[in-house]
């Protein structure tokens, strides 16, 4: 599999409510362009919504929640019963074929504990069994992901959707990776960068330029692109210029 070809998108559950026609043009462009499309989606949002018309206490540390037996069921049943349908139907609708897939399609997301005395059912991706990617690559599908995974035991686990999107990536040596949120990229004195390099990175988190909920982001970048993924790009529209993050080799060779 070409390089080229693979473009890893991973949007949050907010995200999946704002699916406008530029997305899906893109989507369809790139599907004419023979790319391999795969989305990892969020659901943070829904999650912790529901969890509070429940009366279930949300508890976050280190930017991962806190997960009980309780908020893992609730997490699989928000995940794979509200929002995956949600951007399956809206992609379905735009004309193209997408497959929702879990943790338990062909083992595809084996993970384990992070720390279980800590954060509970809350787990890392330990390996990613991209052969069933391949082969809806084949038949011009366009997997979409949710983020839990399944340990060697069988337990389901609660993992970070920008991790599983990194993980994904890597795993297909993916050519693009679009992490959507709900800035426009990476600020630096009041400016959104439009390129970085790794380099330039380290040296950001180490000035804590980089603060909140975009550090996760970032050292998930930084692990994809170290694992062959070519370039990240950090933005709020899959349209947009957003922030690229290029592995330092790259960048140079580009200038």
């Amino acid at each position: 599999m070409e390089n080229s070809e693979v473009i890893v998108i991973k949007m949050g559950g907010v995200a999946s409510d704002n699916l406008g026609d530029a997305f899906f043009q893109q989507l369809r462009q790139w599907h004419k362009e023979n790319k391999k499309i795969v989305i990892v989606h969020g659901g943070g949002h829904y999650i912790s919504k529901m969890m509070t018309l429940m009366n279930l206490k949300v508890e976050v540390k280190d930017g991962l929640r806190i997960t009980d037996k309780k908020t893992l069921e609730l997490t699989r049943m928000v995940l794979l019963g509200q929002v995956q349908p949600l951007i399956t139907t809206a992609i379905q609708k735009a004309g193209l074929q997408p497959v929702g897939l879990n943790a338990g399609c062909n083992q595809l997301i084996q993970g384990d504990f992070i720390d279980q005395e800590k954060l509970g059912y809350v787990g890392k991706v330990t390996q990613i069994a991209n052969e069933l990617l391949e082969i809806l690559f084949c038949a011009q599908q366009i997997p979409v992901i949710a983020p839990l995974g399944v340990t060697a035991k069988g337990q389901w686990l609660n993992i970070n959707a920008d991790e599983v999107a990194c993980q994904v990536a890597a795993s297909l040596k993916a050519d693009k990776l679009f992490l959507l949120t709900d800035v426009p990229g990476i600020k630096q004195k009041n400016e959104w960068l439009e390129e970085v390099d790794l380099l330039q990175l380290n040296q950001l988190l180490k000035e804590k330029i980089v603060t909140g909920g975009m550090v996760p982001k970032i050292k998930s970048a930084q692990k994809a692109l170290l694992a062959g993924v070519h370039s990240v790009c950090i933005t709020d529209a899959i349209n947009s210029k957003g922030t690229h993050i290029l592995n330092h080799i790259h960048a140079l060779s580009s200038v």
